[in-house]
């Protein structure tokens, strides 16, 4: 349901909403881009092939994608609130009893309540009451800013996981994970409550403009276009940290990486997503700020574009650590780039009443996606015993993305259909 501000508050950039999203996204980011972390502690532990938790967190990727139009449509119709509320619970719940599991079925299983968690404190649910509670002036900046939100929890959640693992158990880091999620519910006061509406308003109102974006050839381009962003970022997320320390372990870092304390090929793999969530919050601010001035769909080609094109001088060059860190720094830039673009694209299209709702079903896509990333990393590593042919899968589809975005129509559907009708 639309959260109502007055018009003061709404022209503000800054405002308690937004502070209050990207603290919520911060952490479930933190959280969710240290997953790749564990990937090797927890095969070794265990004995598994490197498949089996990487199909885990590609269930993970996949379960998010599903909850993210449910949740939408839950904040919606419910509350923005009590859908934060029941997407902490599901991701407290996957994390504690994480820790206790011993089989990959078990991992599997509780990774879907985990991608549940993270839709339900994520992106779809945090974006809609960010671009509700934002003047069309300031709407695409502030989604840049909350979006980069979640690269900030990129830049310390990996190297905290890393730190912990030196501590403690990767079981009781994942009970520390689960404190820090119900910690952040701290700010949800900061979340204005929603207004009700009448049942026959949700109803056409939903109907309407959901049935008319189903038949929109610009949303079916925005689907298909950000299935490469779930792709290339998943399994960078899941597997990069597993194949820096395996591709540089005859390079231990030294010189300035040394000095900074990186001494291992596994820190070098933590700090890697680190740098690339570091660099995002740049590329990220940045985009939302392009995305006021310049057509979207165009600076999207752009970026599928830059990544493309990033993906394919690393993998053909010598891998060391400083090739590592020039890819995480030029890949990091772009990395959330498309997400305030794309989300800033559904709510000039389509409207801002049902805006979680939409880019939910289009983040289905980016879900997928990441699925087949994570998924696909651990399949043909145990098949060829490396990741060459995920990279330039990763590769091939970037550049799908980059020639899908150009036919879309940035004009809104209602005006169009009022077009249409007048002809």
């Amino acid at each position: 349901m639309t959260n109502h501000v007055n018009r003061a508050t709404q022209n503000a950039l800054i405002t308690p909403v937004l502070v209050a999203g990207c603290a919520i996204i911060l952490v479930s980011f933190a959280i969710r881009a240290s997953f790749g972390v564990f990937q090797i502690p927890i095969a070794d532990e265990f004995g598994w092939a490197r498949a089996e938790f990487s199909l885990a967190l590609a269930i993970q990727n996949l379960a998010w994608g599903i909850g993210q139009p449910l949740f939408g449509a839950f904040a919606e119709r419910i509350g923005d609130r009590a859908a934060i509320i029941v997407g902490t619970l599901f991701y407290v719940v996957g994390l504690v009893l994480s820790s206790f599991a011993t089989s990959p079925e078990a991992h599997q299983f509780l990774e879907f309540l985990i991608g549940l968690g993270i839709a339900g404190t994520g992106f779809g649910v945090i974006l809609a009451i960010v671009g509700r509670a934002t003047s069309d002036e300031n709407r695409s900046l502030a989604l840049g800013i909350a979006t980069a939100a979640g690269s900030g929890g990129q830049v310390v959640g990996p190297p905290a996981a890393e730190w912990l693992l030196t501590l403690i158990s990767w079981q009781s880091v994942f009970v520390v994970f689960a404190i820090a999620v119900v910690a952040v519910l701290a700010v949800l006061p900061l979340i204005r409550a929603p207004v009700p509406a009448s049942r026959q308003q949700l109803e056409d109102s939903m109907g309407d403009i959901i049935l008319g974006a189903f038949r929109d050839p610009s949303f079916t381009l925005l689907f298909a276009g950000f299935f490469s962003c779930g792709y290339q970022l998943a399994f960078i997320t899941a597997h990069f940290p597993a194949f820096v320390t395996e591709m540089c372990a005859a390079i231990s870092p030294a010189g300035f990486l040394h000095t900074v304390g990186v001494t291992s090929t596994s820190a070098l793999g933590a700090v890697a997503i680190a740098v690339i969530g570091l660099a995002n919050i740049v590329g990220t601010i940045l985009a939302g700020w392009l995305g006021k001035y310049y057509s979207k769909k165009y600076l999207l080609a752009w970026i599928y574009a830059g990544r493309t094109v990033a993906a394919a001088v690393f993998i053909l060059m010598p891998i060391t650590p400083m090739s590592v860190l020039v890819f995480s720094v030029v890949m990091g830039a772009l990395w959330l780039a498309t997400v305030p673009l794309t989300s800033g694209l559904v709510a000039h299209i389509y409207g801002l009443r049902y805006m979680g709702t939409l880019y939910g079903v289009i983040f289905f896509s980016h879900q997928l996606g990441g699925f087949a990333g994570v998924w696909l990393g651990g399949l043909l590593y145990d098949q060829y015993g490396n990741y060459d042919l995920v990279w330039w899968i990763g590769v091939g589809v970037g550049a799908f993305s980059a020639l899908v975005h150009l036919p879309v129509k940035e004009t809104p559907l209602t005006m169009r259909q009022r077009a249409s009708r007048a002809l």
